[in-house]
C-alpha cells in the first residue's frame, strides 16, 4: 500500500481554524445544511424503537435496494437488477468496491485535474497508479476521447456533476467516453453522487449507454443525510460474486439504522424543495461572486462554485489562509482538488442558506475593493 503518497485535505485544516471564530461564514464545506424528509427522521425513530441494531446482509436491505432499483426506472428508464446494488459505508466504500473490481497493482486509473482528491488517495492505497488528464474552462472541464488515447488507462473515473466545477457532462461527449471505454476493454466507473442536485438540465446515468459501467452514488448530498454513511454501487451482473465477498470482507454490512432511515428517502415533495432551495442559493453565489472574481463556468449542478482569484493571488492556499483569519471567511483553496492551474482558484460551496452567504460576500467585497496583488 503506497499511503506515503496520500495528501490530506487542506479544507480540513481550513474547518478546523474556522471554529475559532464565533462569526466565521462557512463556504468551505461540502454537506448540504438541510434537514432530510420528516420521513427520514420518522423511519429512523422508528428502527430504533424495533430494535434494527443487528447486521443486515453484505449487500444491504434487499428493500432499500429494490427502491432503489425503482429510482433508477423512474428517473433514467433504465432496468437495474436489485442484485447489482450494493449499499456500502457511505460513497467511500463504493469507490473501494468499485476499483477493487476493476483495478489490480500499479494498473492505471484515468482522472481529471482538477477532481475530487479522495480519487487518487484510494487508488494510492490500493497501489493503482493515477494518471491526471487536465480540464479547464476551453474544453468546459470535460475529459473527451482525445484525452484518453495513448494513456494506456484500465478504468477511467468520472464525475457528472463534478466536485469542485459543478459541471455536467455533456451527453454526446459523456456516451462517447462510455463507448471507447467499452471498446477499449477500459472500466467505467460514474461518479453521480450529485444527481438530484442539477438546475438546468440533467445529468446522464452511465448505464444508459452501458451495462458494463460501475455506477457510485449515496444519501449524502441530495438526500441531506452525509452524517449517516450509507452509498451504493451499481456493478456489472458479471461482478456480483466477486462485489459481495469484497463487501463482506471490507465491513460486513452497511449501517442499518442508517438503511432503515433511507428507506423514506424517495419523498418527491421535500427532494423537490430541496433542489429548489439549492438553486436559489447557486443564483445568488453566482450573481455575487461574478462581480468579485472571474468565473469560468455557470456551476450546473452540485453545490458548488469555481473561481478564479487569479486577479488578487496565484497562491490559492495563502489567499483561502488570509480570508479566514483576516475577514473569517472559510472557503476551500483550488490546490485541494489537483495541480492544473490550481493554484488560482478557490472552491465556494453554496450550503449555507443566503443571509449567511451574503455576510460573506459584504466582507469579501469590502476587503478587496482595495485590495493589490503581492
Amino acid at each position: 500500500m503506497r499511503c506515503s503518497k496520500m495528501s490530506s485535505f487542506i479544507v480540513m485544516d481550513i474547518v478546523r481554524d474556522a471554529l475559532k471564530y464565533d462569526d466565521a461564514v462557512h463556504f468551505e464545506v461540502g454537506q448540504p445544511d438541510l434537514p432530510p424528509s420528516l420521513k427520514v427522521k420518522q423511519a429512523l425513530h422508528d428502527a430504533i424503537d424495533n430494535d434494527r441494531f443487528s447486521y443486515t446482509e453484505s449487500l444491504g436491505l434487499f428493500e432499500l435496494r429494490e427502491k432503489i432499483a425503482q429510482e433508477y426506472e423512474r428517473r433514467y428508464g433504465l432496468n437495474v437488477d436489485p442484485r447489482q446494488i450494493f449499499l456500502t459505508p457511505g460513497t467511500s466504500g463504493a469507490f473501494l468496491i468499485a476499483y477493487s473490481l476493476t483495478l489490480k497493482h500499479s494498473s492505471r486509473l484515468g482522472l481529471s485535474d482538477p477532481s475530487y482528491p479522495c480519487y487518487k488517495n484510494f487508488a494510492h492505497m490500493l497501489d493503482i497508479e493515477p494518471v491526471f488528464m487536465p480540464i479547464d474552462k476551453k474544453d468546459d472541464f470535460e475529459l473527451h476521447v482525445e484525452d484518453l488515447v495513448g494513456k494506456k488507462l484500465d478504468a477511467l473515473q468520472i464525475s457528472s456533476p463534478s466536485n469542485p466545477t459543478g459541471n455536467i457532462y455533456q451527453t454526446k461527449n459523456f456516451k462517447e467516453l462510455i463507448e471507447f471505454c467499452d471498446e477499449q476493454n477500459i472500466a467505467f466507473i460514474s461518479d453521480e453522487l450529485y444527481h438530484g442536485l442539477t438546475y438546468e438540465k440533467e445529468a446522464n446515468c452511465a448505464l444508459e449507454f452501458s451495462q458494463n459501467s460501475y455506477v457510485v452514488n449515496g444519501f449524502s448530498k441530495f438526500y441531506c443525510v452525509p452524517g449517516n454513511r450509507l452509498g451504493w454501487v451499481i456493478v456489472p451482473k458479471h461482478k456480483l460474486k466477486e462485489a459481495e465477498i469484497l463487501c463482506q470482507n471490507l465491513f460486513i454490512s452497511a449501517p442499518t439504522l442508517s438503511q432503515y432511515g433511507a428507506l423514506e428517502a424517495f419523498d418527491d415533495d421535500y427532494q423537490a424543495s430541496v433542489k429548489e432551495e439549492f438553486k436559489r442559493r447557486r443564483d445568488f453565489l453566482y450573481h455575487e461572486l461574478s462581480q468579485i472574481f472571474e468565473i469560468d463556468a455557470m456551476s450546473q449542478g452540485a453545490f458548488y462554485i469555481w473561481a478564479n482569484v487569479s486577479r488578487y493571488s496565484d497562491d490559492s492556499f495563502a489567499f483561502a489562509r488570509e480570508l479566514l483569519k483576516k475577514l473569517h471567511v472559510a472557503s476551500t483553496p483550488g490546490v485541494d482538488f489537483g495541480n492544473n492551474g490550481t493554484s488560482k482558484y478557490i472552491r465556494f460551496a453554496y450550503t449555507r442558506n443566503i443571509e449567511h452567504m451574503r455576510e460573506g460576500i459584504e466582507r469579501l467585497k469590502r476587503y478587496l475593493s482595495s485590495y493589490r496583488k503581492a
